[in-house]
């Protein structure tokens, strides 16, 4: 029998294994559970990790760990590392465009819009870096011979729930602008779409955020923050990502250790350019006061 009459096989395409993104590494859930994602008409697109408590509290620990590194950073090395994650998000834009299509519904090109708008949103806050200080610290005037000067400083570890119906550009606008000022993020993935938010964890892991800079957990929004709102070791809650009677019981738990909340804002246009209240929302003032002194007989003081 020849060749050409031998009949081939079809082959078999290669289904991606979506996992975490904790600590710089690629751990399946604690639990070993797994949920169907779908697109919008229900057609079946991957098994996404169902994350555990387990799997947040490894995630703060990994956060935590990473803390000091990151806010030690400067300010400029800080937005170059982002802006390097904006060159990998562009290299791998046709990966974000199908899967922003299928978790959203979305023509090819309407999703390239998204994913286009997505990037450019990551760069804008990495040119915020070295500049938010300027905007939100300054020299105060006193009644005295001190120089009073006021300076931003990272909150610490921040538990992000990302938008449930923005599943790329509204997960980008929450989580950038918490690393931009140093701070360290837990994020909580879009329960119905989590898949470009894990993607999106291949990227960073590829880039230069350190490991634990970023965690990715995917699962079940209410079952996931639960502990991290309660968790001790995190220092902040943006709940863009919760319902109202979520908000509410979110916001009781984090009472427990005076969590900075951000309570979740309608947001009609997730295009709009952002303002800094997303920063700022996660940024402590350190406030220094020092004795300017005298000079010489003439009382002049420097």
């Amino acid at each position: 029998m020849s060749e050409k009459s031998e009949k081939t096989e079809p082959r078999l395409s290669v289904f991606k294994t979506y996992k975490l993104y904790v600590g710089g590494k690629f751990p399946r859930s604690e639990s070993g559970r797994v949920y169907e994602v779908t697109d919008s008409k229900g057609n079946w697109l991957a098994n996404a990790p169902q994350s555990s408590r387990k799997d947040a509290r490894d995630a703060v620990v990994a956060a935590r760990k990473a803390f000091g590194g990151w806010s030690g950073a400067t300010a400029y090395n800080r937005g170059q590392i982002l802006y390097r994650v904006a060159e990998m998000l562009e290299g791998r834009k046709a990966q974000f465009v199908r899967e922003v299509a299928d978790a959203e519904g979305l023509s090819k090109s309407r999703a390239a819009e998204q994913v286009d708008a997505t990037i450019d949103r990551w760069v804008w806050y990495a040119g915020w870096t070295d500049k938010i200080a300027q905007v939100t610290g300054g020299a105060n005037p006193v009644a005295g011979p001190f120089f009073n000067l006021s300076s931003p400083e990272p909150t610490g570890v921040v538990a992000v729930l990302a938008p449930q119906e923005s599943s790329f550009l509204g997960l980008v606008s929450v989580v950038a602008p918490v690393i931009a000022t140093g701070n360290t993020a837990v994020v909580v993935a879009s329960e119905k779409a989590p898949l470009p938010a894990l993607s999106l964890g291949e990227v960073l892991a590829t880039s230069d955020v350190p490991g634990g800079v970023v965690n990715v957990l995917s699962g079940r929004t209410a079952e996931i923050a639960a502990p991290l709102a309660a968790h001790q070791d995190v220092n902040a809650i943006d709940l863009a990502g919760a319902d109202e009677a979520l908000a509410k019981e979110l916001e009781i738990a984090a009472a427990d250790n005076l969590k900075r909340v951000l309570r979740p804002q309608p947001v009609d246009d997730w295009t709009a350019t952002p303002g800094t209240e997303r920063m700022t929302a996660f940024l402590e003032t350190k406030t220094v006061w020092h004795p300017t002194g005298s000079l010489g007989a003439s009382g002049s003081s420097y």
